[in-house]
């Protein structure tokens, strides 16, 4: 076998040779904001009626580990729709989500086909074809039917600070949409798309198979893509469009460049209604904002953008400034299944033809979707493995932001769902009026974390998830960030949240990184509370088991006033004994205030750590109790059964049904709430 010299170079020079190209990148050279050291050349040939693409790529990898690797591994995430043994799909019929997952037919499957693998040693030697040392694997599960990791084995090692760069050819069935890519009708949403290298670190490959339940991972660099198209269809891809070549054959070339980015995604439809508008709210950089919309949604262009703009300014202000100084906003084809995804400088939002404020959409999901341009775009978390670092940081992010921005909003929630529109919900919007819509009842998402509280501890890997991971990667982290944030307050979390972005971002950081943040930053060790909410099952319950406020009888001989003097008293009452029990229902502990509320509006308040599995609490009062409360002001929204956190005193003497009545008014209240997440 030939030997080939692999390239050397010092880290701080790779990442310069990559970007000598004809034409300069957003950045200048020297304004390099990530290692880019997995960079892409590609071209790529939409066939619209083929459902096909035909590309080839240049792929430009320096190893910035301290070992040596003797192979490349890719990812070809479209094999996980080559047929119905694998593993995505066998995961999928799990989740029940879909009717092409569950039963795929024709025009459902697609392929990612590399046909020809050469090795470029070096400018001016000949390469090396290796397409028939490469095979799949399948390290998580050991499916010999997966193909959706190709390891490519290399004549000789690359060592630390080397570099290896490898020619792919490769064709692709586009699929009837799986994972938010593929088409409906003339529209194409292609993400996921290309051959992509896996990301090399310190103990070796971190490579995994596509799941379902999971989403990607990959390394930083700079991205140069041609899309060849027909000439009546609209284009919006990652980065920036720096040329474009009208062909005699009716067909468009479109070359989109950007780098200090992690993936490259791309859409085409003849379809789109074009749209730009700048924002710009100094002191943070200017952002051209690029909105792709359906015809029907015309009237609500500028919804998108003040959603948009609302991400950009709350996001940048309170973590870090967006660096890039564009994005574009994919309103996808109704059907299509592509809403609501997150791309490098691209991602795509949702709406309907009804819409009426409230409800979600577009202003919810186009917020989400741009903060994952901030968690998931520059601090670049392994989504395999820790989901939760993006997707729970946005979650609580997006409720955030849609507090300061539109306030309290009246609740509206959507029925009667057809197929195809699940993720939007259904298109029969009902107004709850009275109830408000904001963090504490729809943002953070509790009711979606109660089923599936204790069937997995956060630290398992997110692929492993036995239940769904949507309830601990999203639900859970919202909720104990937002319990950290009444804990320590905004003004803790703030610089926390802020530190760890500004640290880490175009790095990869791990759980721990924020951990440690986290410590150093509010100046106490949470260690207690991050090995509850994150290393272990453990759910978080307290309730008022009882309340009781009974008069004090005093019969017998009793001393008055300052003398010695005993006085005979026969059953007179001048105070009550309140007795009022807190118990923790859950395995996990969190310190909780006690409130007792007196019938003259006095109150008491007790702290309690909240670690013993009760606490009785006594007071002599001449006012009766009117009511206790556990965390009255909702701290802890960890807290799974809210409905048993208050108890009336029970009234003695009185009618059953005002007792009954007075119970099923919280409880009523809270069914409210909980109801309104249904759709």
């Amino acid at each position: 076998m030939p030997r080939i010299p692999v390239r050397l170079l010092p880290l701080f020079l790779a990442p310069a040779l990559l970007t000598a190209q004809d034409e300069p990148t957003e950045q200048a050279p020297d304004a390099h904001l990530s290692t880019r050291n997995a960079s892409y050349t590609i071209e790529v040939t939409l066939d619209p009626e083929a459902k096909t693409l035909q590309g080839k790529e240049t792929i430009t990898w320096t190893n910035i580990q301290s070992i040596a690797t003797d192979e490349l591994r890719l990812h070809l995430y479209w094999n996980a729709w080559r047929n119905n043994r694998s593993t995505w799909l066998l995961e999928s019929r799990l989740r029940a989500r879909g009717r092409n997952r569950q039963d795929p037919q024709e025009g459902d499957f697609s392929y990612s086909d590399v046909t020809s693998i050469k090795l470029i040693p070096d400018i001016g030697v000949p390469s090396i074809d290796v397409t028939r040392l490469a095979h799949y694997d399948a390290p998580d599960d050991g499916n010999p039917e997966d193909r959706t990791l190709m390891v490519v084995p290399l004549p000789e090692p690359v060592g630390p600070l080397g570099t290896a760069q490898i020619e792919l050819e490769w064709s692709a069935a586009i699929p009837r949409t799986f994972a938010r890519t593929g088409f409906r009708g003339n529209f194409f949403f292609l993400a996921q798309w290309f051959p992509k290298l896996a990301v090399f670190e310190e103990g070796g490959w971190n490579a995994h198979q596509f799941h379902a339940g999971t989403e990607f991972y990959s390394d930083y660099g700079e991205y140069d893509v041609r899309i060849t198209v027909p000439s009546d269809y609209v284009v919006g891809a990652t980065g920036r469009e720096v040329d474009k070549s009208v062909r005699d054959d009716g067909m468009t070339t479109y070359r989109y460049r950007q780098a200090d980015v992690h993936d490259f995604a791309w859409t085409a439809s003849p379809d789109y209604l074009v749209f730009e508008k700048l924002f710009n709210e100094p002191p943070l950089p200017p952002v051209d904002m690029r909105l792709l919309l359906q015809p029907e949604h015309e009237g609500q262009a500028e919804r998108h953008f003040h959603a948009t703009a609302a991400a950009l300014r709350n996001y940048g202000t309170w973590y870090g400034a967006y660096p890039y100084g564009h994005v574009t906003i994919v309103d996808p084809a109704y059907g299509s299944g592509a809403g609501g995804m997150e791309y490098p400088t691209l991602f795509t939002s949702g709406t309907r033809l009804f819409n009426p404020f409230g409800s979600g959409s577009p202003e919810g999901v186009t917020v989400h979707e741009c903060g994952h341009q901030f968690w998931y775009g520059l601090v670049g978390n392994n989504e395999f493995e820790h989901a939760w670092l993006d997707e729970g940081f946005n979650t609580f992010s997006t409720a955030r932001t849609m507090d300061v921005t539109y306030g309290n909003r009246t609740l509206v929630r959507r029925y009667l769902n057809p197929r195809g529109a699940r993720r939007m919900g259904g298109f029969l919007p009902v107004f709850f009026e009275g109830i408000e819509s904001d963090r504490m009842v729809g943002g953070n998402r509790l009711d979606g974390y109660r089923d599936a509280a204790t069937s997995d501890a956060q630290s398992t890997p997110t692929y492993l998830y036995s239940a769904s991971g949507g309830a601990h990667s999203y639900n859970k982290t919202a909720l104990w960030l937002s319990t950290l944030e009444r804990y320590l307050g905004w003004d803790t979390l703030q610089p926390i949240m802020a530190t760890f972005f500004e640290r880490y971002k175009f790095r990869h950081p791990s759980p721990q990184d924020f951990f440690d943040v986290a410590n150093e930053v509010s100046g106490q060790d949470l260690t207690w509370f991050f090995d509850q909410v994150y290393r272990s099952s453990n759910d978080f319950d307290y309730a008022i088991e009882r309340a009781t406020s009974d008069p004090i009888e005093i019969s017998g001989y009793v001393k008055e006033g300052d003398g010695d003097e005993l006085v005979h008293r026969d059953s007179e009452t001048e105070l009550f004994r309140t007795e009022v029990i807190v118990r923790r229902n859950g395995a996990a502990h969190f310190p909780v205030e006690v409130l007792m509320v007196f019938e003259d509006d006095s109150e008491v308040r007790e702290s309690w750590d909240g670690q013993d599995r009760f606490k009785l609490y006594v007071e002599e009062r001449p006012q009766k109790l009117s009511y206790a409360v556990v965390d009255p002001e909702r701290k802890l929204l960890l807290d799974l059964y809210y409905t048993n956190n208050s108890k009336l005193v029970e009234p003695r003497g009185t009618l059953p049904a005002r007792k009954w009545s007075s119970k099923w008014m919280i409880w009523f209240q809270d069914l409210l709430a909980t109801f309104a997440f249904f759709s």
